[in-house]
């Protein structure tokens, strides 16, 4: 069944039998004549399921490390990865609120059977080495706070599914409320360990501007494209053109796609500066408490365990702090999952239209995902170190299969055809082909260097 909408001069036609995650599409209403704040309110939800793939397991050494060896100077970094997310994410979200689909519905149907089976399983395999970091965060987390074998915590992860499915049939809402509720705990306890570490503020400010070291030295280059390169998650750009979907929409009118659209960018962007913040605090605990000592902090256990050595981090040291980080870790891993099921179905839907009961959808991407962890633990024994050797992995794929999210979302977002009067205009086509060209110019040059091509 179809349906042809005509919003003054936006032309398009929605598959109403095949609604981009049916069963919370437009389940959301939002007031029509209320104020900016309480409209806002309504349409903040979906931002934090976005952003939480930017503050995920995957994320945090890369930004500690980055403050433990250069201190505060790679916080421009972090500045810049984010605006160009925000960028991203609001196209993204733009795409589904004007034409009805999500990024893999519309680039399924623009593409033949062989590209498209293609696309599918690199966005599949994506997927996977996304939660390859949050299932192997959740995992070592639990491992650390209750002594739970490596092997039967990432079983005990990989299970959280089932959680989803029920928290799916109570409401879209109280999964944006759990998520967010997660969120604000890795924001609290990384807040009360940056304050109790004392770091200067004049030179948290003089890190946000960039300077020229960060390209002429060849160490602090290497670990900024490691953070620009995690920074946009191609499986971030699907979830979003989605769950903008969940809010009540009316599409016959042009106004109310344009504020659809301005409040969801808000969100987007309002939260996607929490993620900014946490990673911001990652970087400046680890200036603060590590800059400067020899410890190695290649390993989530060897941060928690910096954490409680007096002679790595001085008089602040506690297991408190170590127990608080293992807690945040844990927050982040569980949200990363959520989000990260939540875009296996919107992928496998859009590109392969798999019509199959939607446990059984949600239970295969949670298998895709976790058989390469399980695999690596027993043939490890629980060895984490080993294990978190497949984090490198992970990264390393999410760079080659980012620009087959990115591109197609530029192109489509820019193309009147599709958008009508919604399409980018020519300041935000030119800034964000930049932005793409620049984002998988880093992730070759970082693959190439991990590969060891480059020297």
């Amino acid at each position: 069944m179809k349906n042809n909408e005509h919003n003054n001069g936006l032309v398009h036609t929605i598959d109403t039998d095949s609604k981009s995650l049916d069963e919370i599409n437009g389940s959301i209403r939002v007031p029509q004549n209320a104020g900016f704040w309480k409209t806002l309110l309504a349409y903040t939800g979906p931002g934090i399921l976005i952003a939480v793939g930017y503050m995920d397991p995957g994320n945090w050494v890369t930004s500690i490390a980055g403050g433990a060896q250069f201190k505060y100077r790679l916080l421009a970094v972090i500045l810049i990865s984010s605006l160009i997310a925000m960028m991203l994410q609001a196209m993204s979200s733009k795409l589904g609120i004007v034409t009805g689909k999500d990024l893999a519905q519309i680039t399924g149907e623009r593409t033949n059977k062989p590209v498209r089976l293609g696309l599918w399983m690199v966005a599949e395999l994506a997927i996977m080495a996304t939660d390859v970091a949050e299932i192997i965060g959740s995992g070592i987390a639990l491992q650390l706070l209750f002594k739970i074998p490596l092997l039967i915590g990432i079983l005990i992860t990989a299970a959280d599914v089932l959680l989803l499915l029920l928290l799916m049939k109570m409401g879209f809402r109280k999964i944006e409320a759990i998520v967010a509720t997660l969120v604000a705990v890795i924001v609290l306890v990384f807040a009360y360990e940056v304050i109790l570490s004392q770091p200067s503020m004049s030179g948290i400010l003089k890190g946000y501007v960039p300077t020229g070291s960060i390209i002429t030295n060849h160490s602090m280059l290497y670990l900024s494209l490691g953070i620009v390169g995690a920074t946009v998650m191609p499986h971030d750009l699907y979830l979003g053109s989605s769950i903008s979907q969940t809010r009540e929409i009316d599409r016959s009118n042009a106004k109310n796609v344009a504020k659809a659209i301005k409040f969801t960018t808000l969100d987007s962007s309002i939260q996607l500066t929490v993620a900014f913040v946490v990673n911001s605090l990652l970087l400046i605990l680890g200036a603060a408490l590590f800059y400067g000592t020899d410890s190695s902090l290649g390993r989530f256990a060897d941060l928690f365990h910096a954490l409680s050595d007096s002679q790595i981090v001085g008089a602040i040291a506690s297991p408190m702090l170590s127990m608080l980080f293992a807690i945040a870790l844990l927050a982040s891993g569980q949200s990363s999952t959520i989000t990260g099921t939540l875009s296996g179905q919107i992928v496998m839907e859009g590109f392969v239209r798999l019509k199959v009961p939607l446990w059984v959808q949600r239970l295969i991407t949670r298998l895709l995902s976790v058989t390469p962890v399980l695999i690596f633990a027993i043939y490890y024994h629980g060895d984490e170190g080993k294990i978190e050797n497949l984090l490198t992995f992970s990264q390393v794929f999410l760079s080659i299969a980012l620009p087959f999210a990115i591109i197609p979302l530029v192109i489509f977002t820019s193309s009147k055809k599709i958008m009508g009067q919604f399409a980018n205009g020519s300041l935000l086509k030119i800034l964000s082909w930049i932005a793409t060209i620049v984002l998988i110019g880093l992730n070759v040059y970082l693959l190439l260097q991990t590969i060891g091509l480059i020297k």
